[in-house]
């Protein structure tokens, strides 16, 4: 039934754009014949345009994991209480931009900041084709600007990694022997009640083959934590295997851009107004708008400038 709506989704895109330029043409001859003006033919032309990338945008999600849903992970950089403030900054930014996509986010753990902010948080964010649309937000996320938390009033530069991973379902079979794993327990911190709070209720789990770690706070027992914990370790594992096939494509697709982990993919520079994406050049002056979570042209930027993989060029 998903694969069956997700169809029906393209092919009503497919048909709005086909009436959206018969309209356009239409309008074009009224144009002609004094009955419409240039701005209205011009403004129905942008609309089908508008469509048409729209579309071709959402051509680019062509993977089997891009329907999944995420697993983000912030972590903040050096620079003590500026990098975790920024930390913050960031978490809140993809909170609101899968609120205002109407995504449900699920906060998994968090550990705060000595004075403000948060060192590292992990959320959820579940709804169709989010790993693809985020998939490229891998990489180290540079803030410029006169920190609040100088008493100096001094310009600082505050860096905060994120890594995106694909969040498998019920679709994505990985098997993973018992015998591989070393549970550990802990204190849950944070918010959350006395129960939460003192009894060992968070776990932490070691997948020994791969080194891999996963940890879950988020439940109040410990059993329901083991569980969310296996699901991350296994996107994990997932997400490891996807960076492998990638590593073996880049090889032949020397044209494109890798995946580079723990490099500087974007700047928001506050005092002067500007974030800039280092590899689509994508940027804008809307500095508070992208904090608030208007990424999807970052989003659409990276996507078109990656492109079809080679393997769907025939389609």
């Amino acid at each position: 039934m998903k694969e069956i709506k997700t169809h029906k989704k393209y092919l009503g895109e497919f048909e709005n754009i086909k009436l959206l330029v018969e309209d356009a043409e239409v309008l074009f001859d009224f144009q002609k014949e004094g009955e419409a003006t240039e701005d209205e033919v011009e403004a129905k032309y942008q609309e089908a345009i508008l469509a048409f990338e729209d579309l071709e945008f959402h051509r680019t999600l062509n993977r089997p994991e891009d329907e999944l849903g995420v697993i983000l992970e912030i972590n903040a950089g050096a620079g003590g209480t500026e990098a975790c403030d920024w930390a913050e900054m960031i978490f809140r930014m993809y909170v609101r931009w899968a609120e205002r996509s109407g995504f449900k986010v699920t906060a998994l753990s968090e550990v705060q900041g000595d004075v403000a902010g948060i060192k590292s948080a992990e959320i959820e964010i579940t709804g169709d084709y989010v790993y693809g649309m985020l998939k490229g937000e891998n990489g180290v996320h540079r803030l410029v600007r006169v920190s609040p938390y100088n008493s100096q009033g001094k310009r600082m530069t505050s860096f905060c990694s994120v890594f995106v991973h694909p969040s498998v379902d019920d679709t994505i079979e990985i098997e993973i022997n018992p015998a591989d794993l070393d549970w550990d327990t802990f204190r849950a911190s944070g918010a959350g009640g006395q129960h939460v709070n003192k009894t060992e209720s968070a776990v932490r789990v070691r997948h020994l083959p791969t080194g891999l770690v996963a940890e879950c706070q988020q439940e109040r027992s410990q059993h329901q934590n083991r569980e969310k914990a296996i699901q991350l370790l296994k996107s994990r594992i997932y997400e490891l295997e996807l960076q492998k096939q990638l590593a073996e494509r880049a090889k032949v697709e020397s044209g494109k851009m890798k995946n580079e982990w723990g490099s500087q993919i974007r700047s928001y520079v506050l005092d002067d107004r500007r974030v800039k994406d280092h590899r689509s050049q994508y940027q804008t002056s809307q500095t508070d708008a992208v904090l608030d979570g208007d990424l999807q042209p970052f989003l659409k930027a990276f996507l078109m400038m990656d492109g079809v993989h080679p393997d769907d060029s025939d389609n």
